[in-house]
């Protein structure tokens, strides 16, 4: 998509910059001895302009745009991979941080029942 719209605002600039416009103003003397005025303006594309380097200002700028978006395309390619990668790390950190949660409590736990037997067994002493 942003190819697309890089080149099309390229194409227009280039069509822009090779229109010219002339306006040519003659005076007519009628044989009433009246004047009139008459303006002209005339419009062309691209006169004088040399068509090979127009085309291959036109090739050149379209390589330009697309070797932009492909660089656009391959950096949002290695961020998403990037991002998949950091993503599992923190799956597995959370993973590992679970895991030695439970046998953290498991222990505990286990410390708690052995103290509770010894006071048990010392109070029937």
């Amino acid at each position: 998509m942003k190819k697309q719209i890089l080149a099309a605002i390229a194409a227009s600039a280039l069509f822009v910059a090779c229109t010219k416009s002339t306006t040519k103003t003659e005076q007519v003397e009628n044989p009433d001895g009246s004047v009139t005025t008459t303006t002209t303006t005339e419009t062309t594309t691209g006169l004088g302009m040399d068509t090979a380097k127009v085309d291959q200002a036109k090739n050149d700028i379209k390589t330009k745009v697309d070797n932009a978006g492909n660089k656009i395309e391959s950096t949002a390619e290695k961020a998403k991979a990037d991002i998949h990668e950091v993503g599992k790390d923190i799956k597995e950190g959370a993973q590992d941080v679970s895991k030695d949660v439970k046998n953290t409590a498991a222990t505990g736990a286990q410390k708690v029942e052995d103290a509770a037997k010894k006071l048990k067994e010392d109070l029937k002493k």
